[in-house]
């Protein structure tokens, strides 16, 4: 079965917690070339795209979902789009829901558009990251 309509409201299991530590909001923040200090210190904040990095753990769970019959190969990322509650700090433990949110088939794609709840451990809601993915029917030359 390929990927639908039939989808839409689909839900994952929450990803194992993620700590959101000094070290890996620094190396974010270097990695994406900002030196903004509210990311640096004892006490930072994360990068606003750093919630990225715990979206993808949960945006794994629809790829591998084998009733979807989406082939990571062929999937581009779309867009991107971050609502927050609060910035994400230092010391969160945080899981990631995701849910598709939308599903259009036009001729040899499908366009999916899914959202990811992140949350403390304690049922806080930090973040909603929205994105949509364009996934290929066709096979490519090389496969």
């Amino acid at each position: 079965m390929a990927i639908s309509a039939e989808h839409v409201g689909r839900s994952y299991p929450p990803t194992a917690p993620y700590v959101v530590s000094v070290a890996k909001i620094a190396e974010f923040a270097r990695a994406i070339g900002d030196d903004n200090p509210a990311y640096r210190g004892d006490q930072p904040i994360a990068p606003p795209t750093f919630v990225a990095v715990i979206s993808s753990a949960a945006w794994e769970a629809m790829f591998d979902d084998q009733e979807l019959g989406l082939a990571l190969r062929r999937i581009v990322h779309g867009d991107q789009r971050f609502s927050y509650e609060r910035p994400l700090r230092a010391g969160d433990r945080v899981t990631a829901t995701l849910t598709i949110d939308k599903v259009r088939v036009r001729d040899t794609a499908d366009i999916i558009g899914s959202s990811v709840r992140v949350e403390t451990v304690e049922g806080e809601l930090v973040c909603t990251a929205a994105a949509t993915f364009f996934h290929s029917h066709q096979e490519s030359a090389d496969e």
